[in-house]
């Protein structure tokens, strides 16, 4: 197989270390970059070509399963393998639905991470052992039907639901409009739009709106 070069985003510095470590004990893959959450990997593959994207689903700004969408876009050859503590099928298939080509939990990655890394570049879908089990393939080609078609009826827009996990973390409209170089102005709008979208009234509506859809994991402390 020919060299491969490799993107992590994950928001804890010492995973993503570790990841690397292992990675490079192969001397056919190299990280070529690293991003802390999912608007800073999409920022670093604009600039960073990358055959492999491995990324967490829990990231602040921008989820791992939100920037799946955004990454195609970007680098549509490359490669994406999800390495994550959640186990649950709302998670898998919300994944696999989106287009990542593997998931691994983090549990596993001990022994499983460079078989996952083979196994997606020859074009195979990878899960990993202590999920196989559970979801064998007629489960897994249900999860894409499924999540699709739910997908087909959603009511927010990427931008909306980029914009919602972050008001749902407690991020100010000032700061969100820096992040995404966009005015405050033009946040509000969407704010509100989105209220009006889901006939929601108040702001902590909002917020439970955004846990039951899994853009956040709990409520802001």
């Amino acid at each position: 197989m020919p060299w491969c070069r490799i993107v992590l985003a994950d928001d804890h510095a010492l995973i993503r270390h570790g990841i690397k470590k292992m990675i490079e004990e192969n001397p056919l893959l190299k990280v070529v970059g690293e991003a802390a959450d999912g608007l800073e990997l999409l920022d670093l593959l604009r600039s960073t070509p990358a055959d492999l994207v491995i990324l967490d689903i829990s990231m602040p700004n921008l989820r791992g399963i939100e920037a799946i969408r955004e990454v195609r876009k970007i680098r549509p050859l490359a490669k994406i393998l999800m390495l994550t503590m959640h186990k649950s099928e709302q998670y898998l298939c919300a994944s696999i639905g989106s287009g990542a080509d593997g998931y691994l939990l983090k549990e596993d990655s001990d022994t499983e991470l460079l078989p996952a890394i083979d196994k997606v570049r020859q074009g195979e879908f990878y899960i990993s052992p202590n999920l196989s089990s559970e979801f064998p393939e007629d489960v897994i080609a249900s999860c894409r039907g499924r999540h699709r078609a739910e997908e087909g009826g959603e009511l927010l827009t990427p931008r909306e639901k980029q914009i919602l996990q972050m008001v749902a973390e407690g991020v100010t409209s000032r700061d969100i409009a820096d992040k995404l170089n966009i005015s405050k102005r033009t946040v509000e709008h969407h704010r509100a739009n989105m209220m009006k979208k889901l006939n929601i009234k108040r702001a902590a509506d909002l917020i439970k709106y955004a846990i039951a859809k899994g853009l956040i994991d709990t409520p802001p402390e």
